[in-house]
């Protein structure tokens, strides 16, 4: 029988090496387990072979306690040894969901826009539940079994080899065709663990834009496609089911024949006088014994067959590099921060399509060409352009989300690609229309869930954008929770929010998606003035929609077609009746740049 253990094994010893103690422990109860479970039948061999012989009633009394107390010590057993194997598989699984979030956080963009969150959660979170036994108790109750098994084969060889042998040959015959039909379910459990793994992308992409599809009606499409996933799942979780059961099935049939041959050697060998009505019944019992080991490894392999997929597919997780080279040590000089973009080319490089041959490569898609811009520290670029001309791509770039193909992004007169990842982030900090809030108290969104930054901190950063006052105006100051009735956000107040994290991480460099449409009268003003004082001594690039954004910047690039049409002083350009952006702000920007 083919194991998939190299895999399986090497996650084991990864992740079980911390808990040694805790493994100790439950080898310790597993064995001592299977000792008291092979000598109670033994003490019922003798209880049957002193009252069939007429034997002293307080000899059968203590053989009755005896047991009795060996059974009930095997149970406690059994609850302590599942106790710890649910703490090692609780806190291993843990731990490998630990690593694979941080490894998903590390991979680069185009990773992430290939896979959608739904399908990050279920290989997560799902993939590594199928592995919960397999960690806990798979390879303890393997060994353990075998050695009860080799245990009551042993015991029945030492009463007489004629019944040791047919017994063995049962076992051997057992556990070869249980590992024989084993190979029929796996390819069923893994095309359904991938089936799931697609249903929840599609899940959490529908719920994340409910208001989208109600407002659009596109609820009616919604459900259809919920329907025929549906339609998908069911049959690929009833073929792999089906096969599953076929184990159960056989085991069922091969254990009616092993009694059978239990009692026909027993009874042969009874009549013959060989052996007494107590080892009739030692046979039996150790036969009947045999079913729940070999039961219990049909079950680790039926785990090990729903586990399979999940291990492949976690190791092809943990096997995904980021594009992002992150080998840089040049360091980033202090204050505001130069950004030039030196002959830089860059494509999308689009997902491979379903059903499509491997080799047909799809053509990536050219988002900015042959772009050389600069921008001084401590100055402001603002990049218009209609939608997709490139303007969101090219903020990436400098937050290095991607790294373009051609050309070179410096930051600080340091090539991106030479900076270390975490440095470059923290002191380039990005500001986008779509502002993640999380549902957690004021003081969480704005710190992200870092401790060591102190209120405050945080209270002194408010302050310094104008903000102090509308934090402490809620509900309940920076405790309160925000996403739920009573502190719901409009999108200026999260952008609010959004502006403090940047402010409060002191950055040398902030990239503005600055909303237009989304920004609510209410807050627009107090919005307004936190952008200037957040972009104040700060090199800015800041995409921009409104004409009080175009004022400003310093300097002005116009894209489009990911090229650079238009690039100057604003002063400079305003004053030029034949440039773009003046023919800009004669017409209005909302009504050309749509």
């Amino acid at each position: 029988m083919k194991l998939p253990l190299r895999d399986g094994l090497a996650l084991l010893s990864r992740y079980l090496r911390p808990q040694l103690r805790w493994v100790a422990a439950l080898v310790v109860l597993v064995l001592a387990t299977i000792g008291l479970r092979l000598a109670n039948p033994q003490i019922l061999r003798q209880f049957i072979d002193t009252a069939m012989a007429g034997g002293e009633r307080a000899a059968l009394i203590r053989d009755a306690l005896l047991f009795f107390g060996i059974a009930v010590i095997a149970q406690l057993l059994s609850v302590a040894a599942t106790y710890v194997g649910e703490t090692v598989a609780w806190s291993a699984t843990n731990a490998l969901r630990l690593d694979l979030l941080r490894h998903a956080l590390a991979l680069d963009a185009t990773f992430h826009k290939d896979h959608t969150p739904g399908q990050l959660i279920e290989r997560i979170d799902g993939d590594v539940a199928t592995l919960s036994n397999f960690f806990s108790r798979f390879t303890i109750d393997i060994l353990g079994n075998a050695i009860l098994v080799a245990g009551i084969i042993g015991l029945l060889f030492r009463e007489d080899w004629r019944i040791g042998l047919p017994v063995l040959a049962f076992a051997v015959l057992t556990v070869w065709l249980l590992g024989r039909i084993r190979t029929v379910a796996v390819p069923h459990w893994t095309a359904y663990r991938k089936l799931v793994a697609e249903f929840f992308g599609f899940l959490g992409e529908r719920l994340g834009g409910t208001e989208d599809l109600r407002a659009n009606g596109a609820v009616g499409y919604t459900m259809r496609r919920f329907f025929a996933f549906c339609r998908r799942l069911f049959p690929a979780y009833r073929r792999s089911s089906i096969a599953g059961y076929s184990m159960w099935m056989a085991n069922v049939a091969l254990f009616t024949g092993g009694f059978a041959i239990a009692f026909g050697v027993g009874a042969t060998l009874w009549r013959a006088s060989i052996i007494t009505l107590g080892t009739v019944y030692l046979v039996f019992h150790y036969t009947e014994l045999l079913q729940g080991p070999i039961s219990q490894m049909r079950e680790q392999i039926t785990d090990l067959q729903r586990a399979e997929a999940g291990i492949h597919r976690i190791r092809s997780l943990l096997a995904a590099s980021s594009a992002l080279r992150d080998e840089g040590a040049s360091p980033l000089p202090g204050g505001s921060l130069s950004v030039a973009f030196r002959h830089v080319t860059f494509a999308y490089q689009p997902s491979h399509p379903k059903n499509s041959p491997a080799d047909a490569e799809p053509e990536p898609i050219v988002a900015l060409r042959d772009i050389d811009l600069a921008v001084p520290a401590g100055a402001t670029l603002g990049l218009l352009g209609r939608t997709g001309s490139g303007k969101t791509t090219l903020a990436r770039l400098v937050a290095r989300l991607y790294d373009c193909q051609q050309g070179v992004v410096e930051v600080g007169r340091v090539p991106v690609a030479d900076v270390a990842l975490a440095d470059l982030r923290r002191r380039v900090r990005m500001v986008s229309q779509d502002v993640q809030i999380f549902r957690a108290s004021v003081r969480e969104n704005v710190r992200l869930f870092d401790p060591a930054v102190s209120d405050d901190r945080i209270l002194a950063a408010l302050g310094e954008l104008g903000l102090r006052d509308w934090v402490l105006e809620l509900p309940h100051g920076l405790d309160t929770v925000v996403g739920t009735p009573e502190a719901g956000l409009s999108a200026g107040q999260a952008q609010l929010l959004a502006l403090a994290r940047a402010f409060l991480a002191d950055p040398g460099v902030v990239i503005l998606d600055e909303a237009s449409s989304r920004l609510d009268p209410a807050t627009e003003t107090l919005l307004e003035n936190a952008v200037d004082r957040l972009l104040a001594g700060r090199t800015a690039i800041v995409i921009a929609h409104r004409l009080s954004t175009v004022r400003r910047a310093d300097q002005i690039a116009i894209l489009e077609e990911g090229r650079v049409i238009e690039s100057g002083q604003r002063e400079a350009l305003a004053g030029d009746r034949g440039s773009r952006l003046a023919h800009l702000l004669t017409t209005g920007m909302e009504e050309v740049l749509v």
